[in-house]
């Protein structure tokens, strides 16, 4: 991995990339410490407390870099994107227009991409509403209003701004992941993780468990190396392909696998799930009158354990059949003259396919719902506290694996050697 990252950077083109992602995102988490105008940053002290703590507010306070205890220009991060991302996935299947244009190709693809940012401009705007009304209320309690003039003036600009700091976010995703390395969205969620990493060793060091202290290194770096193992695991199908007569020369032949991997959905699912499952606690903390549903989908709580793994399952599902097709890959193998030893080619082979494809997701989605669920059960139980839930610690090994691929793989495109030297 060292010997990848050096590498990279003795290549120009690489190495602009990787400037390119690196200065937009420092300007992600420079946007998540500017705070909105019309704000009372004493005011903000005083109830930071409520965004540092295991309940809704902390989790989405994560997921933004400490951007919502701030109230700072990107305090919405680039959730408002990642959920109509997944409403109009699901409105894909639902909707046969839709659908029609997901098959269309980049033109289709571009529409529905349209729609995806007129749906995420909706959202955010509701939800920067609610997160005024939700600040307002907590400084009355706390006794010091956190918005000095609350007005319909202010609060309107309030709402403008954080609206476009989430419309600007999801630009810089769209640019890293044009131009940069990596997809933009989950490396900003990836930046939002580890920017709390030094808070996190901070709990780790001044815990006082010290059986806690000492047992916690050695258990996160077996976390670690289980999640990259099975990350990397992969069930290799065998392809032959047969000889074919061009002329008066013999071309093809051999021998090759088509490579299926055990989470072919990445992280896609775990970030998609935590988004839906944030949602009724927010909903709680933004209605005066709903106090009791934030309470009952609490994070470390059993409701929110549960259904956070249906939808990584469901999620994992979906995705993957999104991202592989079996009648395509069988259509393509007939097409080259390729064949699995022992299938015939056409429906057959996407049967088999199918049914492989199944045997895997299944373990693959039970090892993701269990990661994101086992840390949060260990805190219940225990008094120990890991800071980073099993979510967070799958989005930061998971794109970190996924970055360094896309890595490798520039890095292979522009250093492979013909025939001819």
């Amino acid at each position: 991995m060292l010997s990848t990252i050096l590498n990279s950077f003795k290549v120009a083109e690489i190495r602009k990339k990787l400037a390119f992602t690196a200065a937009l995102l420092a300007l992600y988490r420079l946007g998540s410490f500017i705070p909105v105008p019309g704000v009372n940053l004493s005011a903000l002290k005083q109830i930071e407390n409520n965004y540092a703590g295991s309940n809704i507010l902390g989790f989405l306070n994560l997921f933004t870099g400490g951007g919502l205890s701030r109230l700072a220009l990107f305090a919405l991060g680039i959730m408002p994107y990642i959920t109509a991302s997944i409403i109009l996935q699901l409105l894909t299947v639902v909707s046969p227009s839709l659908e029609k244009l997901s098959k269309e190709g980049e033109v289709g693809q571009a529409k529905i991409t349209q729609y995806t940012r007129y749906l995420t401009v909706g959202l955010a705007a509701a939800q920067a509403v609610g997160y005024v009304f939700l600040f307002r209320s907590q400084g009355n309690r706390a006794g010091a209003p956190v918005i000095d003039n609350f007005t319909a003036g202010s609060v309107v600009l309030i709402v403008v701004c954080l609206t476009a700091g989430c419309v600007l976010l999801m630009w810089f995703g769209e640019l890293i992941t044009q131009r940069g390395i990596g997809n933009g969205i989950s490396l900003m969620i990836f930046a939002s993780i580890v920017s709390r990493l030094p808070q996190g060793v901070q709990a780790w060091w001044t815990n006082p468990d010290q059986v806690f202290k000492v047992i916690m290194p050695f258990l996160a770096l077996g976390v670690i190396a289980a999640i990259v193992f099975v990350q990397e695991g992969q069930r290799r199908i065998p392809v032959q392909y047969a000889k074919r007569v061009i002329g008066r020369r013999m071309s093809g032949g051999g021998q090759t696998y088509l490579p299926l991997r055990v989470n072919m959905a990445g992280v896609i699912p775990v970030i998609f799930a935590a988004s839906i499952m944030a949602f009724p606690p927010t909903i709680g903390e933004l209605l005066p009158g709903a106090k009791g549903i934030s309470t009952f989908f609490t994070p470390n709580g059993w409701a929110y354990i549960v259904g956070e793994t249906v939808f990584i399952v469901l999620f994992t599902y979906f995705y993957t059949a999104v991202t592989f097709n079996p009648v395509d890959q069988a259509d393509n193998l007939k097409k080259y003259g390729g064949f699995i030893p022992g299938v015939r080619p056409g429906r057959p082979t996407a049967e088999f396919l199918d049914r492989i494809l199944a045997r895997l997701t299944f373990p693959g989605a039970l090892y993701l719902a269990a990661v994101a669920a086992l840390p949060t059960i260990l805190i219940n139980q225990t008094s120990a506290n890991f800071y980073f839930g099993g979510t967070s610690i799958l989005i930061v090994i998971g794109v970190a694996l996924d970055t360094m691929k896309q890595l490798e793989a520039q890095l292979m495109m522009r250093n492979y050697e013909g025939f001819l030297k």
